[in-house]
């Protein structure tokens, strides 16, 4: 956690205030995504829908998200980022608070609707306030810091929010997390005389720029890759969160407590696996020779697994070395994104990118629902395995910036 505490610790600088708020942000919209798989049995009980039914709240909150997400960059990009995140922040909460209040299902699907709307923000405006304001050679441990604070929200959730059930019900959780993103905008809000520090002069928006340019720098070469490298990441973390659980269970028998511990393991030792990461971008200028290191690592690991009954201990521990190096490649992947972007496009070039992530989203349950309803649990982790070393094609062939 040394970069961690070192940008914290810089306190005179004022881009650690940015770092701190946009991160807070981002914490905030991890523990959005996680909000109603925690709460799900009970608010399907309550309002007696089958879960395909209830299924429509995700879908329609990553559809929107997907189809939105590139819009939102070009409005960052356009408009500024600080007021496209607390706009962002106020939707998704006040979503989440009117879902709360209002006793109907179909609202309740409406407003993850809405909430998507909100959730398009994130990745475009974040990434863009971290690039224009932290000094080039901080940016790499901001990101970390970043990363890490959007799977701390993840962790959060769960525990968080069944306190909240407990003592005000689904709904009151569903308020209570709400008022989350109301502070966090506040906070943002009052930062709007904060100095604007050009320390990235690459970053400044450029006056004037036709959309069939922007169009062009999306769709350059560069870009794309990325975006089919953050699909590839999408797919292999769906394999791995969803379903490693049940694949373990079917293949070697392993017990729910045992295959939930070594998904736990995965999941700490990636976040530790980031604030590593966060370290090495800023002592080497190589992220794809670190992406490509770390994504073979993991894969092999995973592809262990796949062949070998490793038994309860090792299992756990090969499980978290997988996601430590999962971890470490997550600055790093963000870097690589950096590096392709032209001045002025870091809201939609990000924006476009991290879309990847919700179209591995979708993708990925058909694969490993399919993979599992033909009794092939193997073929699970052997598919996670291949999908990252084509993310490692993605890595070392990739182009240098558009333009």
């Amino acid at each position: 956690m040394a970069q961690a505490a070192d940008i914290i610790g810089a306190s005179r600088t004022p881009y650690v205030r940015v770092v701190a708020a946009v991160s807070a942000a981002h914490f905030v919209s991890h523990y959005y995504i996680i909000l109603l798989a925690r709460l799900l049995p009970v608010v399907r009980a309550e309002y007696g829908v089958s879960y395909t039914e209830i299924g429509l709240a995700f879908a329609v909150f990553n559809i929107v998200s997907a189809a939105l997400q590139t819009p939102a960059g070009f409005l960052v990009d356009r408009l500024g980022a600080r007021a496209l995140l607390v706009a962002g922040l106020v939707i998704g909460s006040s979503a989440f608070v009117v879902a709360g209040l209002v006793d109907s299902f179909w609202v309740l699907v409406a407003m993850f609707a809405v909430a998507g709307v909100g959730n398009t923000v994130y990745h475009p405006a974040d990434y863009a306030l971290l690039s224009h304001y932290v000094p080039s050679d901080r940016i790499g441990q901001a990101f970390s810091v970043h990363t890490f604070a959007g799977m701390l929200g993840s962790a959060v959730a769960p525990g968080s929010l069944l306190v909240m059930q407990s003592l005000w019900g689904w709904r009151g959780a569903f308020i209570g997390a709400g008022t989350f993103g109301v502070a966090v905008a506040a906070i943002l809000v009052a930062m709007r005389d904060q100095p604007t520090i050009a320390v990235n002069p690459a970053s400044a928006r450029p006056p004037t720029e036709k959309a069939t340019a922007s169009w062009r720098i999306l769709l350059s070469p560069p870009i794309l890759l990325n975006l089919v490298f953050f699909a590839l990441l999408a797919m292999i973390s769906g394999g791995i969160y969803n379903y490693s659980v049940v694949a373990l269970g079917a293949l070697y028998g392993t017990p729910i407590a045992t295959a939930n511990a070594a998904l736990s393991g995965n999941l700490f030792w990636s976040a530790i696996g980031v604030l590593i990461g966060g370290v090495l971008v800023g002592r080497t200028a190589r992220h794809g020779i670190v992406a490509a290191v770390g994504l073979g690592a993991m894969g092999l690991l995973i592809a262990l697994i796949a062949e070998i009954d490793l038994g309860a201990l090792v299992l756990i521990a090969v499980m978290s070395l997988s996601g430590f190096f999962s971890g470490i490649i997550m600055p790093s992947r963000d870097m690589i994104v950096r590096e392709v972007t032209p001045p002025g496009s870091f809201g939609k070039v990000f924006g476009f990118v991290t879309t990847g992530f919700n179209i591995g989203g979708i993708i990925s349950p058909f694969i490993f629902g399919a993979i599992m309803d033909h009794a092939s649990p193997r073929l699970v982790f052997l598919s996670v395995a291949a999908f990252s070393m084509l993310a490692i094609v993605t890595v070392v062939t990739r182009p240098r910036r558009a333009s």
